[in-house]
């Protein structure tokens, strides 16, 4: 069998995500030191930091947790409702800076930006509109940027926003509308490939049309016969993850292996982080497939 193309640009890690870590505390959750032992256990350099207060927020001994494990971090990750316009500033720049400070703090360049669902992950009650108004539209986009200028001018960190199910950032046309309205300069994707296939997309499509705005990647799978299910009955993002509509690769769409190569073909360097959601989980879960998700990537050449 020919060898796979060397993926020489993409630096593969993981997230607490993949060991069904959705909170900061939630007895249902593995303990952060399992998780740290796992992930490097399973051969992965890098990660994430999940919810905030999830791994210790002292920069001196997450360093020191990190060190001993030989992993560092790649991102921090935040949700925001930028779309409520100015008077939800001050409260956001607050916990934004938090993230911020301990991303900037363990040597990572990116955060992660989410935007809140407009039902909730746990009920699945409808909190807002699934569309937004024009005027919506012109406060997330002004505030995404406003965002992504303070973050680089105070932290040095580049502002990634992801594209998630139940929030106002999911489609094709909303992903490629926000693009559009939006400065490179300040904003650019973290495309999570499961994500964007749970809502329609084509990753690679994506990354071929608009890879000047490709600053990062989350790699994830979705099982088409459980989505299918849950379209048609139109169920909530948190139940289809219980449903296991994410699942472990390869068995699952996009394949991985033609969105690393179309990566790798925009010529800088990415982080590809695997995001396996599977809330809640057994504690003995995430490990094998961790193992297993890593060596499948190897043998994409990852």
């Amino acid at each position: 069998m020919a060898n796979p193309p060397a993926l020489d640009r993409i630096r593969v890690g993981s997230a607490p995500d993949s060991w069904g870590v959705w909170f900061p505390d939630d007895p249902r959750q593995v303990p952060w030191e399992r998780f740290l032992d796992e992930v490097s256990e399973a051969g992965y350099d890098w990660i994430e930091l999940g919810p905030y207060g999830y791994l210790p927020t002292d920069p001196a001994r997450l360093t020191d947790e990190l060190v001993r494990r030989e992993l560092k971090v790649s991102a921090g990750t935040v949700f925001t409702g930028m779309h409520r316009g100015p008077s939800v500033w001050e409260e956001t720049w607050a916990h934004v800076s938090q993230v911020a400070a301990l991303t900037q703090a363990m040597g990572a360049r990116h955060l992660v930006v989410i935007p809140s669902f407009w039902r909730d992950d746990k009920t699945a009650e409808i909190l807002e509109p699934p569309e937004l108004t024009a005027e919506q539209w012109a406060h997330l986009t002004k505030g995404m940027e406003r965002l992504g200028h303070e973050v680089k001018q105070t932290y040095g960190l580049e502002l990634v926003v992801h594209p998630h199910a139940d929030t106002h950032i999911d489609t094709e046309d909303h992903v490629e509308r926000f693009l559009d309205s939006t400065d490179s300069e300040l904003v650019n994707l973290c495309l999570d490939t499961g994500h964007y296939a749970y809502c329609g997309g084509d990753s690679v499509k994506l990354i071929e049309t608009y890879g000047e705005r490709i600053g990062y990647l989350h790699l994830k799978q979705v099982d088409p016969d459980i989505l299918a299910e849950v379209v048609a009955n139109e169920v909530p993002f948190g139940p289809a993850v219980q449903r296991g509509v994410m699942c472990e690769p390869p068995s699952g769409v996009p394949e991985l292996g033609p969105v690393l190569e179309a990566a790798q073909r925009l010529g800088v360097d990415l982080f590809a982080i695997v995001e396996q959601d599977m809330y809640p989980c057994e504690p003995d879960k995430p490990l094998p497939i961790a193992v297993r998700t890593r060596r499948f990537l190897r043998s994409c050449g990852a």
